[in-house]
């Protein structure tokens, strides 16, 4: 019987608790519980846990140390006021079985508030599985913390979602010097504990400056060796008191995203086209807010993940935190870095259109339901709802997330095996562990696996020099063009030529120094002919039972007839693009002034009020005529008069704002307008636009034939003071114009 089996059939784990500290009181208000294995090799709880997962009983351990920790903390004192803390393995957080804990914490002598620990390795591997373990626990009564937050930008991310009782700040946010990436977790924390009522708890706080740090950070709680080493007895040297938690989140579960919104909520209807528009919007707000903002769409079927929306995605996998894509038929990653998940038929999510942005600083959702038609696709009616309600977002989010997969077992397996297939560098007794599994039917077995994928697997030593190759199956083999025996200790740049993107190249070796994983599609040389392919690396670290990177697996795809169709399709896009600027320059641009048209004015002018409705904004509408335009026509001709209209143009367009629209009528007729304002002073502010545009067309204009000088009659219309329609805004401004003009002619 080996060490692990023989401590979990004796039970030889305790538990040793730490304090945790109410920074304002000094007040001792809760006890974190760390497992211990018996005296000796395995007493680290790392070491301990690596032991396990190795022999494959992670989660017999895990829920040992658990029942321990509650049964220590009975014994030990740990009851009301006090509260408990307890951390969950993130691998098998799902299938915990955690109802005769529930049960156990529930019996103690005067009852006892307990708090989960979750790390933000269980968020990006099995978000579906940690929603809902979140829902059983709150049912429960039990209150959940979010631990190591500032360690990954995916804590954050998902912070919105999860909605902890308490936040976790890792401990470098205390110890370690400011900077950027400290500042922008601190506002993101405080921006979620202000609004949800959370508490923030730092860690490490080991002096008097890493308390000032703390409290500066916004921390309420705080736990470290100031207050406190872990322990088997309590805190005798300071004072107990009670931690109060924010009111508890009630679970809510949702059929569909679209089910989430409320009752009063007024829905309104559209064809495909403005709902594709205000997807991709929403998309480009999500890039703004990066790698601590995650996007979950509902595609309907997977016919609607174009070849144009897999692109756009995968951009959204590398630059935010978490991506997915829901649909009938879509695979478990449709695009390389974003989750997916197969709809059955008769899921209720098939019928509606959704796409949902979180984070800590921006929440928006388009949910949308499919009305049934029938007819082309691009003119199939939706009723929708666009939405910026952080709680019904959440909520949104979180229904289309109950749905994504967990990461392909597979790649899972493959990391996890790795180790076992190369032994870990200078660890004789691993190496000697590693030799005997290498005999057993599963290793066997999983290198048949390995050898029969369709993927090239590779493994590096990375712990040597030049970090060689120590492992290569049979399809590396040929995507390589290179036997095993050729390769084995080589460098795998042997795969680079004179084309190899140099950037690529270098952000695989930032992230291999980093010790993170990473992928890129990058031009390869396959065998002695150096023929060029595309190669889809996914490179990810193997680390030993001290956290070291010692190896990393790399799993390698051809992707070249997919890289020239998209790049075929960029032509063809650009050349496309190209020829529809030049079209719509025609059509809805005026020749003279490069301005907006007659043509084009009324469509814009409704989607500035469609956009205004939807963003409960403001908008103003200027109607300008210039005053003395003929006469200049008639002295200097009409050379004069076109430069005249140019100037007017440019002058208008130099003063107004990036968003705001200049369209010309005809003549020397002209229309601004002016969207984004507060509805209750658009109008004001419209006519001191105007007012400063009167001044500034009144200045004198050089013309071929000497200068001219004009005025301008202004009228102002604005919405939704003086109407939503195109007509009722024309009309209520050209009728003001009219009367501008009339008091010019006046003077």
């Amino acid at each position: 019987m080996n060490e692990i089996s023989q401590i979990l059939a004796s039970g030889d784990v305790r538990s040793v608790f730490q304090p945790i500290v109410d920074l304002e009181s000094g007040a001792v208000v809760a006890y974190e519980a760390l497992a211990r294995g018996p005296h000796g090799p395995l007493e680290r709880p790392d070491l301990l846990f690596a032991a396990a997962r190795a022999e494959g009983r992670l989660a017999e351990l895990d829920e040992l140390c658990r029942r321990r920790a509650l049964e220590g903390a009975v014994q030990a004192g740990v009851v009301l006021p006090l509260t408990l803390f307890v951390n969950v393995e993130p691998e098998i957080l799902d299938t915990a079985p955690l109802e005769e804990l529930l049960a156990l914490s529930d019996g103690a002598p005067g009852g006892m508030q307990v708090v989960l620990e979750i790390t933000e390795r269980a968020i990006g591997t099995r978000p579906a599985e940690l929603l809902a373990t979140v829902t059983r626990l709150r049912e429960a009564g039990w209150r959940i913390a979010l631990d190591d937050v500032g360690a990954d930008d995916l804590s954050l991310a998902f912070m919105p979602l999860l909605r902890p009782d308490i936040v976790k700040l890792d401990l470098r946010l205390v110890q370690q010097r400011p900077g950027p990436a400290v500042a922008e977790i601190m506002n993101a924390v405080n921006a979620y504990a202000e609004r949800t009522g959370a508490l923030v708890l730092a860690e490490g706080i080991e002096d008097e400056k890493h308390l000032a740090v703390s409290r500066a950070l916004g921390a309420r709680l705080g736990q470290g060796w100031m207050f406190g080493r872990p322990s088997p007895t309590l805190v005798t040297t300071l004072p107990v008191g009670g931690l109060e938690l924010p009111p508890a989140v009630e679970a809510e579960t949702h059929v569909s995203p679209f089910a989430c919104l409320p009752e009063s909520t007024p829905l309104r209807r559209s064809s495909k086209p403005l709902l594709i528009e205000v997807s991709k919007h929403l998309e480009r707000e999500a890039l703004r807010f990066g790698s601590t903002c995650m996007v979950v769409a509902a595609f309907q079927e997977a016919k609607h993940f174009t070849p144009s929306t897999t692109a756009r995605y995968r951009e959204l996998a590398e630059r935010t935190g978490f991506v997915a894509a829901i649909g009938q038929g879509l695979s478990s990653e449709p695009a390389a870095g974003v989750r997916g998940a197969d709809l059955l038929a008769d899921d209720p999510v098939r019928g509606e259109w959704n796409i949902a942005v979180l984070s800590p600083h921006f929440a928006a959702a388009l949910l949308a339901r499919d009305l049934g038609d029938r007819g082309p696709d691009l003119e199939r009616t939706f009723e929708f709802a666009l939405t910026y309600d952080r709680d019904v977002v959440a909520d949104a989010a979180a229904a289309l997330m109950a749905r994504v997969l967990p990461q392909d077992p597979a790649a899972v397996e493959a990391l996890r095996a790795s180790t076992a297939l190369a032994g870990h560098a200078g660890d004789p007794a691993h190496a000697r562990a590693s030799q005997s599994a290498r005999r057993t039917d599963s290793e066997r077995t999983l290198r048949r696996a390995l050898a029969a994928t369709a993927n090239g697997v590779t493994i590096s030593d990375v712990t040597r020099p030049d970090q060689p190759l120590i492992y290569v199956n049979t399809a590396f083999e040929k995507l390589s063009g290179l036997r095993a025996e050729d390769v084995i200790g080589l460098n795998c740049r042997f795969l680079q030529g004179p084309d190899t993107d140099a950037a690529a190249v270098a952000r695989l070796r930032a992230a291999i120094a980093e010790g993170r994983e990473v992928r890129e599609t990058m031009l390869n040389y396959r065998g002695p002919e150096r023929t060029p392919w595309w190669n889809e690396i996914y490179l990810a670290p193997v680390f030993d039972e001290s956290g070291r990177v010692v190896q990393y697996i790399g799993v390698q795809n051809d992707v070249t007839a997919r890289v020239e169709a998209e790049s075929r399709l960029q032509r063809e896009r650009e050349r496309a693009e190209a020829y529809a600027a030049e079209i719509e320059q025609l059509a809805w641009r005026d020749p003279l002034t490069g301005v907006l048209n007659r043509r084009r004015v009324q469509e814009a002018l409704e989607g500035t009020v469609l956009h205004a409705q939807m963003s409960e904004t403001g908008a103003a509408l200027l109607y300008l005529d210039l005053d003395g335009f003929k006469p200049v026509n008639d002295r200097f001709g009409h050379a004069a008069g076109d430069e005249l209209l140019r100037v007017t143009a440019e002058r208008l367009k130099a003063r107004l704002r990036r968003g705001d629209l200049v369209a010309r009528l005809g003549g020397d007729e002209f229309l601004v307008i002016l969207p984004g304002l507060d509805q209750a002073s658009a109008g004001e502010e419209g006519r001191r636009v105007a007012a400063e545009l009167s001044r500034l067309l009144s200045e004198p204009v050089s013309t071929p034939r000497g200068e001219v000088r004009v005025t301008a009659s202004i009228g102002v219309s604005s919405f939704p003071a003086d109407g939503a329609e195109f007509d009722q805004l024309l009309h209520a401004a050209d009728s003001r114009m009219y009367e501008v003009k009339s008091a010019h002619k006046g003077r």
